[in-house]
């Protein structure tokens, strides 16, 4: 099919198109164990993810009293060491997605993958999944360096540039997707069931589906 509106249609990882939060918790909670912090509930974590495990972790702290006297570059080095081992025990695409992909794909669209996940681990989390062949690139929080990340535009330009350009839309959970698609001047479609750190119909974005089976309308609409 060649009459799609959209060339490219690029996604966020945690809480868009994979529900991360269980792995992300096991490993958040590890680093909090190794300096002696309770454990957050998975309810809890969830509310942190979407900025990055450094945020994420930041986050915990300050929830649980203070970073005062921490080393939270080594914390982090400890999460990521124990995710990186432990990135796919849990994790799973949200429901409806594998039929959401493959109908993009049938409709000719280049996928793409813009999360502020470290790239070294959204592609080993892609890999033991079995879904990076499903993607025209993958670009993460760290590819272009510091200060680039969403909510900055950059990550989505370069999406573009890398698929070859054509009009794109974007998909996401936060309000760093949001963000950096308006920075981008890309339409943008929020999804209710993620990580969401505003209520979905209060995140700004074009429109908001429930459920994966309504992306390809909702991405249809957005054109007329």
């Amino acid at each position: 099919m060649t009459d799609f509106p959209f060339q490219i249609v690029g996604f966020d990882l945690d809480g868009t198109l994979l529900d991360t939060a269980a792995d992300l918790a096991h490993a958040l909670n590890h680093a909090l164990g190794h300096i002696g912090r309770e454990p957050v509930s998975l309810d809890l974590a969830r509310t942190f993810i979407g900025g990055g495990t450094g945020q994420m972790l930041r986050a915990a702290l300050a929830h649980g009293g203070s970073a005062d006297g921490i080393d939270v570059t080594a914390l982090q080095d400890v999460l990521v060491g124990f995710y990186a081992e432990n990135i796919a025990r849990h994790t799973a695409l949200f429901s409806g997605g594998e039929a959401m992909l493959d109908a993009l794909a049938a409709r000719g669209v280049h996928l793409a993958i813009a999360t502020n996940k470290r790239e070294d681990l959204a592609r080993r989390l892609f890999d033991e999944m079995g879904l990076t062949p499903r993607f025209a690139t993958i670009i993460g929080g760290n590819t272009l360096g510091p200060g680039r990340a969403k909510p900055a535009p950059d990550m989505l330009h370069e999406m573009v540039a890398r698929c070859g350009g054509g009009r794109a839309a974007f998909v996401g959970d936060t309000t760093f997707d949001v963000g950096a698609a308006r920075a981008a001047g890309l339409p943008v479609v929020a999804v209710s069931f993620g990580f969401n750190d505003l209520p979905a119909r209060e995140l700004g974005a074009d429109t908001v589906i429930d459920h994966f089976d309504e992306l390809v309308s909702a991405l249809e609409a957005l054109s007329r």
